[in-house]
């Protein structure tokens, strides 16, 4: 998302998060990164798969996911923490219910045309594409909505992510998303509340 952070700026020129410095170097958007990290780095193929079809599978993925998955999860997180905690005010639980419908829509999609019976999104081994929707997928739960709760396929699906990570590893990458709620116990500075409440309020539209 946004950042005002002067440092932000010098290394996005979006002046975005996440973005990436890597000497000279600088990237921004989340996906591009972890492409150039897995290329970088020559990890594992199964992540990003040599395959040219294989690798295609995990690019739709990828170009789906920002205009579906993307488009709900993060908002349930924004709906129910970060825009009262920046403006005082709750939003009215419609807003939180067609978010959860849209997500609704998507996860449907997600298990009915990316998942189907496979183990993982492009087949038997896990890939950035679980990652990147992995990821998503958490925040609701973060904010006490558990879209898993009776989805047994991709509930199993999570389960296999979090194996193929590893369990510790995968709940200390998601430690900040899964306490998320503590969020609106701390004070925040008047002027930095200004500044970020129109945002956010502008990204639910």
């Amino acid at each position: 998302g946004p950042s005002n952070s002067e440092g932000t700026g010098k290394v996005s020129l979006l002046k975005k998060v996440p973005a990436l410095k890597d000497g000279d170097f600088t990237l921004a958007e989340c996906t591009a990164i972890l492409l150039y990290l897995s290329r970088k780095y020559n990890t594992p193929d199964h992540w990003y798969p040599s395959d040219i079809q294989k690798r295609a599978r995990v690019d739709e993925y990828l170009s789906w996911h920002h205009a579906n998955i993307r488009a709900n999860a993060p908002k349930t997180m924004w709906i129910k923490v970060l825009i009262p905690l920046f403006t005082g005010q709750p939003l009215p639980s419609e807003k939180l219910q067609e978010v959860m419908e849209g997500l609704s829509t998507s996860l449907k999609q997600f298990e009915e045309r990316f998942l189907q019976d496979k183990a993982f999104i492009i087949g038997s081994e896990i890939s950035l594409a679980d990652l990147v929707a992995i990821v998503e997928l958490m925040q609701p739960v973060g904010v006490g909505c558990d879209i898993f709760e009776d989805r047994p396929r991709l509930m199993e699906w999570r389960r296999r992510v979090e194996d193929a990570v590893g369990k510790e590893l995968f709940f200390q990458a998601h430690e900040m998303i899964l306490n998320i709620k503590e969020l609106s116990n701390i004070q925040i500075d008047p002027q930095l509340k200004e500044q970020l409440a129109p945002v956010l309020m502008k990204m639910l539209k």
